[in-house]
């Protein structure tokens, strides 16, 4: 079933319901950025977390904020769902609360994909969390070889 959201921008945007959206937001312009009630979710955290690329390219298109952050203060992402988000204005090295960046998580998933998406934005890989390791210092324990040399040739 998925989740089910309060607000109806949101739950449109996790259903990918571009249409629905298009409606709530010439209704209403202040439904783009939403937070949900129950996790802080705003329609474009929705349609991420749940992969709808169509609602994710409509929403940044009509000027969705991508700085805003959920409770947990990131967001979840696919190969397509991070070059669209890249394609804004989005902070690639925002921290959450934890101190992680993106770069931080995509090392940690081991996404070979997703690596080069963020080098290429000049993501920072000297950010520290709050742990003090840097993305390079989660490759390298985790043993991935292959995340550790794209993150080396970058210095």
């Amino acid at each position: 079933m998925g989740l089910v959201y309060s607000e109806p921008a949101c739950q449109s945007a996790y259903d990918g319901d571009v249409h629905l959206l298009y409606k709530l937001l010439h209704h209403d312009s202040s439904h783009l950025n939403v937070h949900d009630r129950h996790n802080g979710d705003t329609p474009l955290i929705a349609a991420c977390r749940h992969g709808n690329l169509r609602a994710v390219r409509y929403l940044l298109d009509n000027g969705a904020d991508v700085q805003l952050t959920n409770e947990l203060q990131k967001q979840r992402q696919s190969a397509s769902l991070m070059k669209a988000v890249l394609s804004s204005n989005v902070n690639v090295d925002a921290v959450d609360y934890k101190g992680n960046t993106a770069l931080h998580y995509v090392c940690q998933m081991k996404s070979h994909r997703l690596v080069p998406l963020l080098l290429k934005r000049n993501a920072d890989t000297n950010v520290q969390n709050n742990d003090g390791e840097t993305p390079l210092d989660i490759a390298t324990r985790l043993k991935f070889k292959k995340i550790v040399h794209m993150l080396k040739k970058t210095q």
